[in-house]
């Protein structure tokens, strides 16, 4: 059984989950081909669906306890109880980090109008917010009205931008495409990387058949360019990876095996 839990050097990494999605191959990744995901028969149920999980992920570092992501939120979301079940206090969350502002990844920021997390301050890419936040955008976006505006005016909210030290260990890294300021983070610990990807892929597919983008990318061309420089990066390396919407835990690396490149789970 894959474990929840892993290090990279002194970080601790928890895989958190807050439930899965659910749609048709074809719908999610418009120009796959039926050909291609008879290549990947744990990924796509009986009736030609795929279920990607929506992550979340828990970072011990440098005496900071984080969260990665918030999922989906209520009233389907099972953070909470993922976090209970896995050793994660809400109350000692001290920073919240948002990779980007779809609604699967800002769900938890807030209950019954406050702060789901009452002691984090929560960062989100600068870049993200200009644009959510733009007046024709905001208003067919009531995630963001619901679960990101209020922290700016709570006094919770840090913008934040490439480069930027989340800890000393922790380093934000632009990858825009799948929003215009998605943003990963690059781990450093211990002389071991690792790193949390958000979603600059969605599935294990995606590891060969580099050139897909789903149907949720606002650029998709840019989400393209940015896959293939951090996924080859990331092979050339050897990083563990977090990866939200991969299968449970969604831990692993990318590697090479008989000539193409592929998901390995841990």
């Amino acid at each position: 059984m894959a474990s929840h839990k892993v290090n990279v050097g002194n970080v601790e990494l928890v895989s958190l989950t807050d439930g899965q999605g659910s749609g048709g191959t074809g719908d999610v990744f418009p120009d796959s081909t039926a050909d291609q995901w008879a290549e990947y028969p744990e990924l796509v149920d009986t009736d030609g669906n795929i279920h990607p999980r929506f992550g979340s992920l828990a970072v011990r570092s440098g005496g900071h306890l984080i969260v990665v992501d918030t999922g989906i939120g209520p009233p389907d979301g099972t953070l909470m109880d993922e976090m209970s079940a896995k050793g994660v206090e809400r109350g000692a969350v001290d920073l919240v980090v948002t990779t980007h502002i779809h609604p699967d990844h800002v769900g938890w920021n807030m209950s019954d109008g406050s702060p789901t997390f009452p002691n984090a301050r929560y960062l989100i890419p600068r870049a993200d917010w200009e644009y959510w936040t733009r007046p024709d955008i905001v208003e067919s976006a009531p995630h963001v009205e619901g679960q990101a505006l209020p922290l700016e005016g709570l006094n919770v909210l840090d913008l934040i931008e490439d480069g930027y030290a989340i800890t000393d260990e922790l380093t934000v890294v632009s990858t825009p495409g799948h929003t215009p300021g998605h943003i990963s983070i690059a781990i450093l610990s211990a002389g071991r990387r690792g790193f949390i990807l958000g979603d600059v892929a969605h599935s294990p597919l995606q590891a060969h058949y580099t050139d897909l983008s789903p149907s949720f990318d606002v650029d998709p061309d840019l989400a393209r360019q940015t896959r293939h420089r951090v996924l080859d990066r990331l092979e050339s390396d050897g990083d563990l990876v977090s990866s939200g919407h991969f299968p449970d835990p969604g831990l692993g690396r990318f590697v090479r095996e008989s000539g193409r490149r592929v998901w390995q789970g841990i």
